[in-house]
């Protein structure tokens, strides 16, 4: 049974149409991926659905008593309550209830037939609705999302963002709603917080729609997809990553059909061309009379798709980095942040580097770049290695100046041949001409991996590679680092990339590097037993 639906939906931004005609319905049960490119109108359509903001025309069907949670991607809570008070808040019909109880506990005394049957009333309302495990729920959610008891009394407005994020994350997630609306949740999550959220999506038993760039999490949490391209939106059955198989699927289809008809239209008119004055002037006029009323069919669009291939160059020696006595840390106050074993990386390595967010990670990166010192050890370097480096902040992509200029200045390109390079990466005509300091922050990527692919770096040292790229190009530049033929080294949260590409994972805790060595799966194994070492040794401790 459906709890909403959209009839003949559109949304429309002075000239431009984001969709048309859209007649969708979601059930109680749905889970949906909601995907696009960037600026093809996902967060416009949550909040249409959310009943922020009205379509030009069309009708938005909620079933009565429908309760609707929306997330917006820059959600921020505020105020000086406590983050606990303000999960709390989730539970306020719960909280009604308990002071409701408590009052009449202390009208007990009187042997009131009617207050003991209101007792009974609200205390079965009381125990239904969780009212003795909210408090557990609360702890759970913010343990599970990266909010440790140590910041619960804390007020909302002194937490920095990320956690204002992770905290409203939290909020949305407790006031369990028949519908959950959630762009983009996973901004400013961990490892963990991924892992935690990822099981919670799964147990979670009523609607989601859901919109990410985490391509590991919308396969395994969606079970239906929505896609929004030119102007119309698609509804395919199954995750995202079966949703591209039957797009790929439907186009070459649509495509096949084109190709058949302009064939069929080619020989009616050569025949036409040939006969039409001739003995066979009858049938060729008849012809043309049907091919004046056949509907001409259009071929797929196709979005346009960045082009990427990542160079190695003249391969390094054996091995290209070493790791000798290595304690990363910060050298002005002295502090550590871990300490690593010995390490070779050989020629040919992909390795991961993961962990929780201020753990060292990018600081590890910059060692290795030697752009900071270590607080004590060496790392060397192999035999003709050339390292090319991707920026998590892109701090060097900014200023003043055009896209063509930095790439002209450095390169050794031509201005036609930069235009061509930028061309491959969707810039053309004149938006090679815009300022690096107007740009936004995916579009900066898209440079800064046009550069990448200039360089020849046979070791390339990256900081989450894939931030601020859509769907499709993640995609693109996971084949092109399957394919490329140097080393890596890279730091991503991205867990598609991982299954698809590592080799190698370094994952840092505890004040420690530790080294799995095998692919992202052999880590999850790896990881779970440990875990279930660990619990049954502190199960151990506890009976004796």
């Amino acid at each position: 049974m459906s709890q909403l639906t959209l009839q003949h939906i559109e949304k429309v931004f002075g000239a431009q149409i984001l969709f048309r005609d859209v007649c969708l319905q979601i059930g109680k049960e749905d889970r949906i991926a909601l995907i696009g490119a960037n600026g093809a109108g996902k967060s416009t359509l949550l909040r249409i659905i959310a009943g922020e903001e009205r379509p030009t025309t069309g009708i938005v069907n909620k079933a009565r008593n429908v309760k609707i949670t929306y997330l917006p991607q820059t959600a921020r809570l505020n105020g000086t309550d406590t983050i606990i008070s303000t999960m709390r808040s989730a539970f306020y019909y719960l909280r009604t209830i308990e002071k409701k109880l408590r009052q009449l506990e202390a009208e007990m005394e009187r042997s009131d037939p009617d207050l003991l049957q209101r007792y009974d009333e609200l205390l079965i309302q009381f125990e239904a609705g969780g009212g003795y495990i909210y408090e557990v729920t609360i702890q759970e959610v913010l343990t599970g999302l990266g909010l440790p008891e140590s910041t619960w009394q804390k007020p909302i407005d002194i937490l920095s963002g990320g956690e204002r994020s992770r905290a409203a994350l939290a909020k949305a997630i407790l006031e369990e709603p028949d519908l959950l609306l959630l762009d983009e949740p996973t901004n400013h999550l961990d490892f963990a917080a991924l892992e935690w959220l990822e099981e919670y999506l799964l147990r979670f038993s009523r609607a989601i729609i859901l919109v990410s760039h985490d391509r590991h999490l919308l396969d395994k949490a969606t079970t239906k997809t929505w896609e929004i391209a030119f102007g119309e939106i698609c509804s395919y059955p199954g995750n995202y990553s079966r949703s591209q198989e039957l797009r790929s699927a439907e186009q070459t289809r649509i495509q096949k059909a084109y190709d058949q008809q302009r064939l069929y239209i080619a020989k009616q008119e050569e025949f036409i061309r040939r006969n039409f004055a001739g003995q066979k002037s009858r049938q060729a006029k008849d012809r043309g009379k049907k091919l004046a009323r056949l509907k001409k069919l259009e071929p797929p669009p196709n979005a346009k798709n960045l082009t990427l291939q990542i160079h190695s160059g003249t391969p390094s020696g054996k091995y290209a980095v070493r790791l000798d006595g290595l304690e990363v840390g910060f050298n002005i106050t002295g502090q550590s942040l871990f300490r690593c074993p010995n390490l070779v990386v050989y020629r040919g390595e992909k390795v991961a580097i993961i962990g929780p967010n201020g753990c060292g990670k990018t600081t590890l990166l910059k060692t290795i770049l030697a752009e900071m010192p270590p607080l004590s050890g060496l790392v060397t370097r192999g035999h003709n290695v050339r390292i090319s480096y991707y920026s998590q902040t892109q701090d060097e992509w900014r200023g003043n100046d055009t896209i063509l200029g930095v790439i002209l200045a450095r390169s050794d390109l031509t201005v036609g041949q930069a235009h061509s390079l930028l061309g491959r990466f969707l810039f053309s005509g004149d938006t090679v001409e815009k300022r690096i300091n107007t740009l936004s922050g995916g579009e900066r990527s898209r440079i800064a991996l046009a550069h990448l692919s200039l360089m020849e770096g046979n070791l390339l040292l990256l900081d989450e590679p894939t931030n601020q790229l859509d769907l499709p190009s993640q995609a693109i530049l996971q084949r092109a680092l399957i394919d490329y033929q140097g080393t890596i080294i890279m730091v991503s949260h991205d867990r598609a990339l991982l299954h698809a590409v590592a080799t190698q994972i370094w994952e840092i805790r505890d004040g420690q590097l530790h080294v799995f060595s095998g692919d992202y799966a052999y880590y999850k194994e790896r990881s779970a037993i440990e875990r279930k070492i660990k619990t049954s040794a502190q199960e151990k401790k506890t009976t004796y």
